[in-house]
């Protein structure tokens, strides 16, 4: 049972929610606001209450503690908690080339969490989830705030890693088209169920 598979999960009156993520295969998730979206992602991630199984590669989440779940599928939400007062104080180590790749010079370590806009903040979440190399991503609006310049660049670099990583992807979108460059398959949430987009 390789990848991601959810089995009978339900959550806040949503569910059964029965789907699976092949390694290194992105799925598309939309619906309208306040559908679940984004709870399904929290729920997958175990940060709020839920039954039903969720299995990583074979092993279920409540096999582990929720640390060590949260350190293999990472969730990026879809706002980004900073806790220090610089850039460089979130990276343990990154490479330089993927902050060239999403538009960041070498100076950005040392940059004030306080002068980043909306859309750099979105952008360097990105660069510290993948630094822990998750083996499965949940991914909320990932692009939201971004110029399309930064859509592409974003896209490009979660392609890359889940072809590279063999990571399943889910991926929370209100953009229709950008799902269908991103996800080979698309489901929506809608009346407390999911279906095929």
């Amino acid at each position: 049972m390789d990848g991601l598979h959810l089995e009978d999960l339900r959550f806040k009156d949503i569910g059964p929610v029965n789907l699976r993520i092949g390694r290194g295969e992105c799925v598309g998730i939309s619906g309208p606001s306040g559908a679940g979206k984004t709870l399904l992602l929290r729920a997958i991630a175990d940060m709020d209450p839920h039954t039903g199984n969720v299995f990583l590669d074979g092993t279920e989440s409540r096999d582990m503690t929720a640390p060590e779940w949260r350190k293999k599928v990472g969730l990026l939400p879809a706002e980004s908690a900073w806790w220090a007062d610089t850039v460089g104080a979130h990276f343990r180590s990154v490479s330089e080339v993927w902050f060239r790749r999403l538009g960041f010079e070498a100076d950005v370590l040392s940059w004030e969490i306080s002068r980043l806009s909306g859309g750099e903040r979105q952008r360097l979440a990105l660069l510290r989830l993948l630094t822990n190399r998750p083996e499965a991503l949940l991914l909320d609006e990932p692009t939201a705030n971004l110029d399309p310049e930064s859509v592409m660049r974003v896209e490009e670099l979660i392609g890359e890693y889940r072809r590279t990583c063999m990571a399943p992807v889910l991926w929370v979108s209100h953009d229709p088209r950008q799902l269908q460059r991103v996800a080979s398959r698309r489901f929506l949430i809608r009346d407390r169920r999911l279906s095929a987009a």
